[in-house]
């Protein structure tokens, strides 16, 4: 019969050691989720406060700037969130317009204005791979395919064009503006 208890006994050794195990698992756990939920909660707060300081800035420049015309009806969206209205202004002053004759690159963010730069002083058509440095970017794939999608959008808006796929060239009408305007 001893040996019964023997064995017993060494299994409930081996279960304490185990339950000591996970206990300790989750006590890193529970702080790990404590970081996480502090990191939520900071990010959250500055999001929102972001928004609005973008507000109040942009309530008094929004009068002046061209809506997109996903921002048009932005007043059904101002009731799902407190800081829809905020969000929606926001996108109005950073938007890259649409170039029309006369316009400079003044009116473009300064990243877009330096990649018109960038694209503008390049002997010829360049990849965003080649802009990405020349911007001040490190040279990884997450800068090149944001800048990518910069470039495709100037050619969208009229400021650069896209000869061959991932070719881009400054816009013929916006050198000659450009030129002029020097």
């Amino acid at each position: 019969m001893g040996s019964l208890f023997e064995e017993l006994e060494a299994r409930e050794a081996t279960a304490r050691v185990r339950v000591d195990e996970l206990e300790e698992q989750l006590a890193e756990v529970t702080g790990r989720l404590e970081e996480s939920r502090e990191t939520l909660d900071r990010l959250r707060i500055a999001r929102e406060t972001v928004s609005e300081v973008m507000a109040e800035m942009s309530a008094g420049t929004s009068a002046a700037v061209d809506a997109e015309p996903e921002a048009v009806g932005a007043d059904e969206a101002e009731e799902s969130s407190a800081y829809a209205g905020a969000e929606r202004q926001m996108v109005g002053v950073l938007a890259v317009p649409h170039w029309r004759p006369g316009m400079e690159t003044s009116a473009l963010p300064k990243v877009y204005r330096d990649i018109v730069e960038v694209v503008r002083d390049a002997p010829g058509p360049v990849r965003a791979k080649q802009v990405v440095p020349r911007i001040g970017l490190p040279a990884e794939v997450g800068k090149i395919e944001g800048t990518r999608g910069k470039l495709k959008r100037l050619v969208a808006r009229g400021w650069l064009t896209e000869g061959d796929p991932g070719l881009f060239t400054a816009a013929r009408r916006e050198a000659e503006t450009g030129s002029n305007s020097s």
